[in-house]
């Protein structure tokens, strides 16, 4: 009776140690989770944790990083068996013990504990090599309670830097949208002789296309359209650089070639040929009826003069591409009764409608020929609702940007 009762005193007191050391560990592990220890740091009190204090041998802890997972900490495990010892866990929704017709790299194991927040997996730990079984349930319990706490703590601190990567990429996109609208004319100055319209549709916040106006005299003007490679902050910075090198060389060259030719140079210096800008510039001159242009690598413009349409193709390849273009060709056309210059960017004609159907360059030049005779504020208006019934409930796919001139 005395051995007995020496025994159940010495259980009693085995269990009483383990409770006040998981206490303990629990309150560490809370302090260091309030203090904001970095992962790296909760990762080895976790794994020192099992190892010195619970007994185990063998450990390897998963955790979820978005789509892809990672073994931060593990004890006795190999690394050329993690990759496929995730995908076996992925099946297990709760607490499982492992058994003898489980995969072979899992029966290394004794038990597999999975950690769900929100119906999606967080971490998986693999717990094998328990010393001392007499206790076992009451171990597996709290190397549970212990990794859940760990694995929540981890995804909320994921969740967090994630929180603030998203804060602050919303709020460089809301200073390039911003900057963007500055760079780009509100108002386009329209006169007796002339008058211009344009609509511009960024993809997202941010896009990539450009409009522009450069007024030489009442009755010589020049307008630009272009679309810049990238979206986003890089390119709404290309594009206020582009502006800047745009307005500083225009003025300082009479012919458009000479023009073009140092504006491509002045481009590739920036961007090394890693981003180039589809452009296109037609200055047009009211006293002589005359309009000239260039078109480089740009989506052609159509050209209503006389009861004719005319594409405006000729110029030269993208500017930034190359540190000298390799041709560049102007070509100067004589403008008679109105005429209406319709510009656009390429998302236009990317536009699909609900069977895949494109908006496509016949389409844009059928509805240029067929409002023609339009103010451009009410071709413009008349084009946008076109597009609109065409692409019923499909988004649109790019930035888009329309510049009509008429000359009268």
């Amino acid at each position: 009776m005395l051995e007995r009762e020496e025994e159940m005193l010495e259980k009693l007191e085995k269990e009483l140690n383990l409770k006040e050391l998981q206490i303990k560990s629990l309150l560490t592990i809370t302090q260091a989770i309030n203090d904001n220890v970095s992962a790296d740091g909760l990762f080895n009190m976790y794994s020192s944790f099992l190892s010195w204090e619970m007994g185990i041998k063998k450990m390897i802890l998963f955790v979820s990083e978005g789509d892809e997972w990672s073994a931060p900490c593990k004890i006795d495990v190999q690394e050329d068996i993690e990759e496929e010892l995730i995908q076996q866990c992925l099946e297990f929704k709760r607490l499982h013990t492992v058994k003898e017709e489980d995969p072979a790299y899992l029966r290394l194991f004794d038990i597999v504990i999975p950690v769900f927040h929100k119906n999606h997996p967080i971490s998986y730990a693999l717990i094998g090599g328990i010393k001392d079984r007499e206790d076992i349930y009451n171990k597996i319990q709290f190397i549970t309670t212990i990794t859940n706490i760990i694995a929540v703590a981890i995804e909320n601190k994921r969740l967090f830097r994630r929180q603030i990567k998203q804060e602050r990429y919303n709020k460089e996109m809301e200073l390039a949208k911003e900057f963007q609208q500055m760079l780009i004319p509100e108002e386009f100055p329209n006169s007796d002789l002339y008058e211009i319209d344009t609509y511009y549709k960024p993809h997202f916040n941010v896009g990539g296309d450009y409009v522009d106006f450069v007024k030489f005299s009442e009755e010589r003007f020049a307008v630009v359209i272009a679309d810049i490679s990238g979206k986003g902050v890089a390119a709404a910075l290309l594009m206020s650089n582009f502006q800047a090198m745009l307005h500083s060389l225009i003025h300082q060259y009479r012919d458009l070639e000479t023009f073009v030719f140092a504006l491509n140079q002045a481009v590739y210096r920036i961007t090394k040929s890693d981003k180039f800008i589809t452009f296109f510039i037609a200055e047009i001159d009211i006293k002589k009826r005359e309009l000239r242009y260039i078109n480089a690598g740009h989506f052609p413009p159509f050209l209503i003069n006389n009861g004719e349409t005319l594409e405006l193709k000729k110029g030269s390849t993208v500017i930034g591409a190359f540190p000298n273009l390799p041709f560049i060709e102007e070509e100067t056309i004589k403008l008679k009764t109105d005429a209406l210059l319709f510009c656009f960017t390429d998302g236009l004609a990317d536009i699909q409608n609900e069977v895949g159907t494109y908006f496509e360059e016949a389409k844009v030049k059928e509805f240029v020929v067929t409002n023609k005779d339009l103010a451009p504020k009410a071709f413009n208006d008349k084009l946008i609702r076109e597009i609109d019934d065409f692409k019923g409930e499909q988004e649109y796919v790019d930035d888009i940007a329309i510049l009509t001139t008429k000359v009268f």
